[in-house]
């Protein structure tokens, strides 16, 4: 009879899983914002990731009659193409017509006075992965200032954060405030846009405490605890479900001398410096679109590939400074590991100086457990979906 049981336990786990609903993004709930945005002047912040159904959020507007005046896209451009940190220039989009007007590289990255003049709503539609130095949340934050300072509306289509399931890093000590970090929270600060937008007007965290006109359109189906997979790659170095979840971990050596694996099939999933000892693992940086200069250029790079960790494992671990300390101790280059950039990434002074002292990653991950503590109360009246 043993057999049997197992079949007809294995069958109602089937009938579990199968009963969950798929998870209903912001942006497919036209029906909730449709309504708001008929007869307006609209423009949309959005890039490859704006998908609703098989087609682009702007197709799908054009499609039900919206008035769509301009795009704005982010870093990494309208087509998600654009290398980190490059700059895009405006352009015009092929499909529709609709001038493209990029907010990456001009003017601190907020809107023309004459651009804000063209519109009274503004959609985002932006597909996140939950880190405090990934730029996507900056640009809607800096457009919640442009609108609130304008008074025109702005509607968040709220999408899941596939690293929205833990909290964790030290909260960023403002003076290192930068592109690369804008707000008071942690590394890993697991919540969606749109709830990251009601904490940044229910903080006040705009210049001069501005507040945003701010309707968030939530997803359905979603917990913080869902392990949502990404149909499309937010950014070209984050081409996979690997790279996103170790991403809050490696993304610090942008701030050593130490490569990556920008320039290689890849990216945020290995990392290595031509002086690495003991590996037989190399790879070599190479320029190609979306990495087009990486660290390292055309140098053998030996050191770790972390392609097969397993998602439970990189999960458990979170943000993990376990990579950084060991690539430190092997390269035995003591300050000059490290770029003047690692203090805006990391945001507080004190971990390049614990590491330099030899400490633990458990023991330097112990120092932020309290902000940690004190971010997750602070985020609660914010929060859309089960923790």
């Amino acid at each position: 009879m043993k057999p049997f049981f197992l079949f007809v336990s294995f069958l109602a786990t089937l009938s579990v899983f199968a009963q969950i609903p798929p998870v209903k993004v912001g942006a497919e709930r036209t029906d909730c914002y449709l309504p708001l945005i008929e007869g307006k002047k609209v423009v949309v912040l959005s890039n490859q990731t704006g998908i609703v159904g098989n087609e682009h959020l702007v197709d799908a507007l054009v499609r039900n009659g919206i008035n769509i005046v301009g795009i704005f896209s982010p870093e990494h451009g309208f087509r998600g193409n654009a290398d980190a940190g490059e700059h895009v220039n405006n352009s015009i989009d092929e499909k529709t017509g609709i001038p493209i007007w990029s907010l990456y590289g001009n003017a601190g990255g907020k809107p023309s006075p004459e651009q804000m003049k063209q519109f009274d709503v503004l959609v985002f539609d932006l597909q996140d992965v939950g880190l405090r130095f990934y730029t996507y949340y900056i640009s809607m934050a800096r457009m919640m200032d442009a609108c609130a300072e304008t008074g025109k509306k702005m509607i968040v289509l709220d999408r899941p954060n596939p690293n929205g399931f833990y909290v964790d890093g030290p909260i960023l000590d403002m003076k290192h405030k930068s592109g690369v970090g804008w707000l008071p929270i942690p590394i890993v600060h697991g919540m969606t846009p749109g709830e990251l937008a009601l904490m940044i007007n229910g903080e006040g965290w705009l210049p001069e405490k501005r507040k945003c006109d701010l309707t968030v359109i939530p997803c359905e189906n979603y917990t913080h605890q869902t392990l949502y997979e990404l149909p499309i790659a937010p950014s070209p170095n984050l081409p996979n479900m690997q790279s996103i979840y170790l991403y809050p971990s490696v993304c610090l050596f942008e701030g050593t001398v130490v490569s990556l694996g920008r320039g290689t099939p890849f990216p945020f999933q290995v990392y290595g410096h031509p002086r690495y000892k003991g590996s037989t693992f190399c790879f070599t940086p190479q320029s190609m679109p979306g990495a087009k200069n990486p660290p390292l250029l055309n140098q053998r790079c030996c050191g770790v590939d972390l392609r097969n960790i397993p998602f439970s494992t990189i999960r458990d671990r979170g943000f993990d400074l376990s990579y950084l300390i060991d690539a430190y101790q092997n390269l035995q280059m003591g300050e000059r590991f490290f770029t003047p950039f690692f203090e805006k990434l990391v945001g507080v002074d004190y971990i390049r100086r614990d590491i330099i002292a030899g400490k633990s990653a458990r023991e330097i991950k112990a120092k932020w457990q309290n902000d940690v503590i004190r971010f997750k109360q602070q985020r609660k009246p914010y929060l859309l979906y089960a923790e």
